[in-house]
């Protein structure tokens, strides 16, 4: 027993070294080169750090066997050496307003230059909403650019080509769907490139009406990016979001990627893909962009400094004098909601980060979605949850907490045997696997059921710390956050209390120093869980005590039939 609680406890020890040692890397990764793209002609667009140009890039274009398009071919990789993209004067701000955005439409361009989110405040109580796209401040740069390019030689309506709007201010009022077209036309060619919004959602229909009215053939394919200085986090441990990823990721249509812009190969990405998605991360909130499904694209990523440009171009259509087609794409900007992001498109639900155990999370999540509808309390759902979750443990543990209560009622005879054998370990060993054996004990039986829940409460954490629908989210008396740590730290002094009962209920470790360890480990324990989410502590103090009233009647019943034998 002796034996087996050491190694128990040294495994334990090195767990907790390696999670440091990962942590460590994480927080001070060694320096790698970071790729800085060659620059482009037309400087940086407005609100851009300095130094960096990638606000005027556009995506690389098929070079076709002309004479135009073998001019372009000395252009740097990445970029298309499109005419008529410069910036030019006279863009103005398009105001959107639904009943859960606020959006400005630069006409420059057609760029969501910035978004607030009216339905999340930055801090709760206040008005300030939440801002994911935003312009004006050069270290918060964040910007959804779209546009249509082709080959050399023509004009295209790119990011940087300059449209006009009919309104200056569009707002959804009472209707189901919100159109916003902004025009362009050049050399005969009308493009009218349209905005959807759309009642409670944060998904942005993205559509273009291409009319051919010149004497030649006209191609052109449609990209949108996404540009973003995006500096690193600092992180605490006092602060438990700060350990949220915040990033490019994509999914390729089997899999999905999270990428490192410190990385030599991820800042190069370049990859055709069918049926994906791209998207720029942080806690609770993600913008992306959608490809219609079928059509192969290609994604690619660039870097320069803090700043990157996630892009995805779509297929070239060529346009005969006369002719019209349509191109298409969906945004999304908004909050981590599974349900908007699962109807967005396969698999975007994946940005809500539930980590490696994402299998595990999410049936959590929808466990409790579905007890919220019927309560309307997050609070009160993490309470019943965590009551199914002991229904469902009930056997094992039941299993566990009679090993226990057994190994209580041999204290005395292991008491006895130690002070038979204080200078004899070894013989004491023998002896007690001898008496574990008779009385047909497993002592590592109690030791299951914890690590089963290992992998729950991870998941569990990852669910409470990234589900945006439990950001700000009020439990009842102190606890106005479930997202965030317990204010007046009283859920953490009653799950050591707590810690403490259920300590006392369990057989202690024959070795004194082990004992005294687990004596002092409900205190640890609070410690540690005090600047956690108060919804993951919630969450611990039910399944303790729980556990407690599992594990009392368990030794009350042994305990009447230890008696009952007796008399």
């Amino acid at each position: 027993m002796t034996n087996n609680l050491r190694i128990i406890l040294w495994g334990a020890l090195a767990l907790l070294l390696l999670l440091n040692y990962q942590t460590w890397m994480h927080d001070y990764p060694a320096p790698s080169a970071v790729v800085t793209p060659a620059p482009v002609a037309g400087g940086a667009p407005a609100g851009a750090p300095s130094g960096s140009d990638l606000g005027n890039r556009i995506p690389e274009v098929p070079r076709a066997a002309t004479a135009a398009a073998a001019a372009a071919a000395s252009a740097p990789a990445g970029e298309a050496a499109v005419p008529g993209t410069e910036p030019r004067a006279g863009a103005a701000q398009v105001h959107v307003r639904t009943d859960v955005l606020d959006v400005d439409i630069n006409t420059l361009g057609g760029t969501l230059d910035r978004v607030d989110l009216l339905a999340y405040p930055q801090v709760k109580g206040e008005a300030t909403p939440v801002r994911l796209e935003n312009h004006d401040d050069p270290q918060s740069l964040y910007q959804l650019q779209s546009g249509l390019v082709g080959p050399a030689g023509a004009e295209y309506p790119t990011h940087l080509a300059l449209y006009s709007s009919a309104q200056a201010d569009y707002t959804l009022d009472s209707a189901a769907e919100l159109r916003v077209p902004l025009t362009w036309s050049e050399a005969g060619v009308t493009v009218t490139k349209t905005f959807v919004f759309r009642r409670g959602a944060y998904q942005i229909g993205l559509d273009y009406e291409v009319h051919n009215g010149g004497s030649v053939a006209w191609q052109a394919r449609p990209y949108a990016q996404i540009l973003r200085n995006d500096p690193p986090t600092k992180r605490s441990y006092f602060n438990v979001t700060s350990y949220a990823f915040h990033g490019p990721a994509i999914w390729n249509g089997t899999k999905y990627r999270k990428l490192d812009t410190a990385d030599a190969q991820d800042s190069r990405l370049s990859v055709d893909v069918r049926d994906g998605w791209v998207a720029a991360l942080q806690h609770h909130f993600v913008s992306a962009i959608v490809p219609p499904r079928g059509a192969p694209w290609h994604f690619g990523l660039a870097v320069s400094g803090q700043q990157y440009l996630l892009s995805a171009s779509g297929p070239e259509q060529t346009l005969a004098p006369a002719a019209s087609a349509q191109f298409s794409a969906t945004l999304f900007t908004g909050p981590k909601l599974q349900g908007q992001l699962e109807a967005t498109a396969p698999e975007l639900g994946r940005v809500a980060d539930y980590g490696s155990l994402w299998f595990l999370a999410r049936p959590l999540f929808l466990a409790l979605s579905f007890v919220h509808k019927l309560t309307g309390n997050w609070g009160v759902a993490i309470l019943v949850v965590t009551f199914l979750l002991k229904l469902l443990f009930y056997p094992l543990s039941e299993a566990s907490g009679r090993s226990m209560a057994k190994m209580k009622t041999l204290q005395p005879r292991i008491k006895n045997l130690q002070e038979t054998y204080a200078d004899d370990r070894e013989k004491l060993g023998r002896a007690m696997m001898e008496l574990y054996q008779r009385e047909k004990i497993n002592p590592l039986a109690s030791c299951l059921p914890i690590v089963i829940q290992i992998p729950v409460f991870l998941a569990f954490y990852w669910v409470l710390l990234e589900s945006v629908e439990m950001r700000q989210a009020p439990f009842g008396f102190w606890i106005h956050d479930l997202s965030s740590r317990d204010p007046l730290f009283i859920l953490p002094a009653i799950m050591a209390a707590a810690m403490f009962v259920q300590y006392k209920l369990n057989p202690a470790p024959p070795d004194p120093v082990q004992a005294k360890v687990f004596m002092i480990m409900p205190l640890v324990m609070s410690a540690t869980f005090a600047f956690f989410p108060s919804g993951l502590v919630l969450y611990w103090v039910t399944n303790t005590v729980l556990s407690i009233a599992q594990q009392w009647n368990i030794n009350r019943r042994l305990g009447a039939a230890v008696a009952a034998k007796k008399g």
